[in-house]
């Protein structure tokens, strides 16, 4: 939480949102949250989550755009949590925060299952994912606004940011960001591959219920980019971890392509820019590391297991995932 919403906030705004919603007060608990406050509560025999983030970080417009591509891809038939109304019938409610700005407030229904480390990961939950995503990218082709103002920004939208929230000693990082971007602006955006996505539909983002159905959620991110890419980001938090990424890379994404074609078709020649799209997400998550959090003191296991070489591995171009992506052609 950047420090400088977390002093705005206070518990009468936590109040004030919960008379907007109905919600009492013995009926909801803090989750966690890195850049909103997260809360889950019940009403109505039903289960819920609100969040409360802030004008500072999205706009009223932008939060709009994302609520009304979720409940778009819900009555698409996408596994989403669907936002709903306030009591007010907003979708998005504003509370002043008494320094010019507001904290935006919206409700969910709270997805269905547990996190799918906890339902078991297996080749058909594999395919099930890329199912999934790839249904959410052929709704979005014929995705339209409901209102001009609300589109959501491009992938490259915030980028100018990043090379600021790195130190002024990492300027190898800075130039290979630079380089990396670039590289992507070069690249075609036809409606067949480029649209809008969620740009971080990964495993802490999305429950598993009994019957393996998937029901994703944290949309706060969504924004128009490759369709590639938005695979790419699933594959980056799939395989940083795995004892042996390369073969962990060639299990996965089978099953994960297999199960996306049956949803959208995407040229393979897609394949040949995971190696920029993952150096993307690379660069990213390390200055915003950089930005959230002490360097020198990391606590968070996953933070501190990734940064662990990771300055090294940036600058000397070690790839994210050593793999030939186009042996994959055949899955996709």
């Amino acid at each position: 939480m950047e420090p400088r919403i977390k002093d705005r906030y206070h518990d009468g705004i936590l109040q004030e949102a919960l008379h907007r919603y109905g919600i009492a007060s013995e009926n909801i608990h803090l989750l966690d949250g890195f850049e909103s406050f997260i809360y889950e509560f019940e009403r109505d025999s039903g289960d819920y989550i609100l969040r409360i983030g802030h004008s500072l970080r999205k706009s009223v417009a932008l939060v709009q755009g994302e609520i009304d591509w979720i409940n778009y891809l819900a009555e698409g038939g996408v596994g989403v949590s669907r936002a709903i109304p306030s009591h007010n019938g907003l979708l998005v409610e504003q509370i002043d925060d008494g320094r010019g700005e507001y904290f935006l407030v919206t409700a969910f229904v709270k997805a269905k299952g547990v996190y799918p480390d906890e339902a078991g990961w297996s080749a058909n939950l594999y395919q099930r994912y890329g199912r999934a995503v790839g249904k959410m990218h052929a709704l979005t082709k014929d995705y339209v606004p409901g209102n001009p103002a609300w589109k959501r920004p491009e992938w490259d939208g915030d980028l100018a940011d990043i090379p600021g929230w790195l130190p002024e000693t990492e300027t190898v990082a800075v130039e290979k960001f630079h380089r990396t971007v670039a590289h992507l602006r070069s690249l075609p955006t036809s409606p067949d591959s480029y649209g809008l996505i969620h740009q971080d539909a990964h495993g802490i983002n999305f429950f598993v219920d009994e019957n393996r159905n998937l029901t994703f959620f944290d949309f706060d991110d969504c924004l128009y980019g490759w369709f590639a890419y938005d695979i790419a980001i699933v594959l980056f938090y799939k395989a940083m971890w795995a004892e042996d990424p390369a073969a962990y890379t060639q299990e996965f994404m089978t099953h994960f392509l297999r199960g996306y074609r049956q949803e959208n078709k995407l040229d393979p020649i897609w394949l040949r820019e995971f190696p920029h799209f993952l150096k993307l997400r690379e660069i990213d998550t390390y200055a915003v590391i950089h930005r959230s959090f002490d360097v020198d003191n990391l606590v968070d296991p996953w933070n501190v297991g990734y940064m662990r070489g990771r300055k090294e591995r940036i600058d000397n171009d070690v790839p994210v995932i050593d793999f030939d992506f186009e042996t994959l052609a055949d899955a996709l």
